[in-house]
Parts: structure tokens; sequence; C-alpha cells
């Protein structure tokens, strides 16, 4: 496996060893030994499945307290996917990142606890797949604008007609938010 740093320290663009011929292909999606190898020594308590239609934009998550660190992937489709570092000792605090994962090029996204998740699907009935280290907790859940002009984070939406929750369309300021440390 091939694994790239981001250009704000934590989050990795994981690119899996995939073995391919005319009847398909085989990949290792988790394997605890080899990721413990390149320092993810991550205990995973809970996976998660979210199928979303083209033009589904869902973000910006997390939890404070009890954050989750996730490694997600797509398996069926394509999206963009941000990360937002929310550590205000970080010095890329409220910096973003975001990346392409799609069925097609098998890339997997570590996002680690301290940061916000989101994503923004191109593609009908894209399957989503999300590994958590912490489990969820409701109570704990929080979110900012995904648009919030203070990030500029810069989503591919030209042309996809938005589609939101109305939790996702009411979201708070980032300026607003509690950080973690």
């Amino acid at each position: 496996m091939k694994i790239d740093e981001c250009d704000i320290a934590g989050p990795l663009l994981i690119e899996p060893q995939v073995f391919g011929d005319d009847r398909g292909f085989f990949m290792e999606s988790w394997n605890a030994e080899k990721f413990a190898e390149v320092g993810l020594d991550i205990a995973f308590v809970q996976d998660k499945h979210s199928r979303s239609q083209k033009g589904v934009l869902r973000g910006m998550h997390f939890q404070n307290p009890s954050p989750q660190g996730k490694l997600v992937r797509v398996t069926s489709g394509a999206v963009f996917d941000a990360a937002v570092d929310l550590r205000r000792s970080s010095p890329t605090f409220g910096q973003w990142i975001g990346v392409v994962l799609s069925a097609e090029n098998k890339r997997m996204f570590w996002v680690p606890q301290g940061f916000a998740h989101g994503f923004l699907t191109f593609e009908n009935d894209a399957d989503f797949l999300y590994k958590c280290d912490a489990r969820y907790e409701p109570a704990n859940e929080d979110f900012f604008a995904w648009d919030d002009p203070d990030l500029g984070i810069e989503w591919p939406t030209g042309g996809l007609g938005l589609q939101l929750s109305a939790k996702d369309r009411k979201g708070t300021p980032f300026s607003k938010l509690a950080a973690f440390e």
C-alpha cells in the first residue's frame, strides 16, 4: 500500500495494492498489522455505510467531546471528501484538505480525531464506507456550515444541484464552534 501525507498533519491518503485481471480485482482494505507498521495502530469500533444520490452534500460533522477518527472509502460512485482541522493548538487550525475518492481509484482517506468531515457525491448511488475508532454519540455531535466563508472549502459543486439535509442547511458559523485543544 502507498500512504501519502497531506498538506495538513494527520489526514492520510491511502492507496491499497490492487490485484486485477479480466475477472475483476482483489484488494485488502484493512489489515491491522500492516497499518500499525506505518503508524496507524487503530482499534476500530464501528463500521458505517451510507448511500447517496448525485449532488448530496453531507457535512461538516464531528463529535466534541468523544471525537472519532474515520478511515473512509467509496465502493460505488465518486465523491469529493473534505476534512477541516479543528485542533486549536495545530498550526493548520481551520485549514481544509479535499480529495476525490471513487470506486475506480479505490483510495482510502484517514480523517483523524480532531477533524470535521464531509463529502459531496458526483454520481447516483455513491456508497461511502466508514471505519470509526470511537462510537457515534448523538449528544456530542456538532457541525458547522459547509460553505462557511471563513474556511473557503472549494467544493466542486458545478452543475450538481445540491441536496442538503435540514441540519446541514443551517450549519453554525465556524467562528462560533468550540474547537479541540
